[in-house]
């Protein structure tokens, strides 16, 4: 099984398929979600305890985790549910990006808090929509990208919504911040190449980034970075092998 939810999830799932029987899980957030290779299961397990039960029930050999960096709660219920299963379990997580001049905080709080700190008065908020609620009470005015629309009063009241999916390129996102007079950037660390136009844009540019890092992954797993070392893990555990 491949927690997906990435697009590494996706190139995966494409690889293994003619070798593997392949179920991909989605959280069911996106409405309408890529599509990968193989089955498809949209949907929570019920905690922990839920994972270990449909693990079981569908005769899981090993799983991948390749969900986006910061679905920590998913992450830690695999690494727990496989760990008292003793199934083969993997973490497949892109290279976060450099830090570089960004503003590391730990949390969307933390990030309001900066942003408050430092008076920026326009802001652009990438870093998803569990993070809008923080930004709610702010006098700031902000451009929020997502992929699917916000109810109005999940918004701060001076605000622009812009709907959209990556990838992005430089030169979109130059005219982007230059178009909405963007003062400051905030986004997740979520690494990979889709997104990350708007680092490039915003050093340009000298806009500052405030970044909220990364969740910690749970203790004694296993994790690569590459949907190739992924693939070749899989192989290694096929007991079918001759």
């Amino acid at each position: 099984m491949i927690l997906g939810g990435s697009a590494e999830a996706r190139e995966l799932a494409e690889r293994l398929v003619p070798r593997f029987d392949v179920t991909t899980s989605l959280a069911g957030r996106v409405r309408n979600p890529a599509v990968p290779a193989g089955a498809l299961r949209i949907g929570g397990f019920g905690g922990e305890a839920g994972l270990r039960e449909w693990l079981l029930d569908n005769a899981i050999d090993a799983v991948v985790d390749a969900t986006h960096p910061f679905a920590a709660t998913i992450t830690e219920n695999a690494a727990a549910a496989c760990g008292r299963l003793g199934i083969p379990h993997v973490i497949l997580r892109r290279p976060p990006w450099p830090a570089g001049d960004a503003t590391i905080v730990s949390s969307a709080v933390e990030a309001k808090d900066v942003v408050a700190a430092q008076g920026f008065s326009r802001v652009f908020v990438t870093s998803g929509r569990s993070s809008i609620g923080a930004f709610l009470f702010s006098d700031a005015w902000f451009l929020i990208r997502v992929v699917e629309a916000v109810p109005a009063d999940e918004l701060p009241e001076r605000h622009h919504l812009l709907l959209s999916r990556g990838p992005y390129t430089l030169a979109e996102e130059t005219e982007l911040m230059r178009q909405y007079a963007v003062e400051v950037l905030v986004t997740k660390n979520s690494g990979g190449t889709m997104t990350s136009a708007k680092l490039e844009a915003a050093a340009a540019l000298n806009i500052p980034v405030v970044m909220i890092d990364r969740p910690p992954l749970p203790e004694n797993v296993s994790a690569v970075s590459t949907v190739g070392e992924a693939q070749r893990w899989v192989i290694e555990r096929d007991t079918d092998a001759v």
